[in-house]
């Protein structure tokens, strides 16, 4: 792919080194390596510079990144939606049930596999880079960058919490409050690959904000009291907010590894984690334009709460 992307210089970078005026925008030092390879990336009014001469107000410098290598992904024909593509990114919305990366055991199901057939369609070459990876069970919204120096600008923006990333999930039983703060590091449980758990000693730190929509009497073979919660992530562990609600004594239903009564019931409510990545809010890595986005509440989990008392639907934030 071939893509440039033009900036104008302003006062407020007037006399700045090209280098240091793309690291100030979100490049990385790998970024600038990758630049360097290719002979005329940079140019000031249409002549190529190197990347410590100066740019002045009233310059236009434009950044030209050519990529032609493709991932050894099997492109493969799968049901995917595109909420949203530029040149820069793509939002997916991802069904429950495929996984995000290929692996040993997943090699044609993944998000990947539906994205490398929908780039092959239109005779573009594919590299999947995902900012927010999902779960495979973990429904919902998911960016992925188009190039490296968007993968790297997202990257950078993630790690500064300037994603707003927000959850809707169904747990078991009600709230004391309607809104809260749960700041508990995690790290792996001992003896597993894929587990985690809260490891106050030597977890990384996970931030889970939630807010209660509404709780709710479910009218199944088991009656209990449900809750539909809002989450937005601070941080993005894995697991993050499955063992952050499991932590709080609020599993969410239908996950096979937190959920103590998983498997108990005579018909599940369920038949994964009731999680679904609703809303994506950020700057345009490039154009800093903000962009927002949201995803309808599922199928699967809908059926939920079409057994529940109450009209609950209509307390789904939009």
């Amino acid at each position: 792919m071939n893509r440039t992307i033009t900036y104008s210089i302003t006062e407020a970078d007037n006399a700045r080194k090209i280098q240091h005026f793309l690291r100030r925008r979100g490049y990385s030092r790998q970024n600038l390596i990758e630049l360097k390879k290719t002979e005329g990336s940079v140019t000031v009014n249409r002549l190529p510079k190197h990347f410590n001469e100066r740019v002045y107000a009233g310059d236009t410098l434009c950044v030209h990144i050519t990529e032609n290598e493709t991932s050894d992904v099997l492109p493969v024909h799968l049901p995917v939606g595109i909420v949203y593509e530029d040149d820069d990114l793509l939002i997916a919305d991802k069904p429950a049930g495929m996984p995000t990366h290929p692996s040993f055991k997943n090699t044609d199901n993944t998000l990947a596999n539906a994205l490398a057939w929908y780039y092959r369609e239109k005779g573009l070459p594919f590299v999947f880079r995902c900012s927010n990876r999902l779960d495979r069970d973990t429904s919902g919204l998911t960016i992925v960058s188009k190039h490296y120096v968007s993968a790297a600008i997202l990257s950078d923006m993630g790690t500064r919490h300037e994603i707003l990333r927000e959850y809707l999930a169904i747990v078991r039983g009600t709230f004391r409050s309607g809104e809260g703060t749960i700041d508990a590091p995690l790290g792996r449980t001992e003896g597993s690959i894929i587990e985690r758990c809260v490891d106050c000693e030597h977890g990384e730190r996970a931030v889970t904000h939630y807010r209660v929509i509404e709780s709710f009497r479910y009218d199944g073979p088991r009656e209990e009291t449900l809750s539909l919660v809002s989450l937005r992530l601070e941080t993005g562990r894995t697991h993050q907010i499955r063992v952050h609600m499991r932590h709080i004594g609020h599993p969410l239903i239908g996950d096979y590894l937190y959920d103590p009564r998983y498997g108990s019931e005579a018909v599940p409510l369920i038949g994964r984690q009731a999680l679904h990545a609703h809303r994506l809010r950020f700057r345009h890595p490039v154009t800093g334009q903000v962009l927002a986005f949201t995803s309808p509440l599922p199928s699967d989990m809908k059926q939920v709460l079409d057994r529940c008392s109450g009209n609950i639907l209509n307390e789904i934030p939009s």
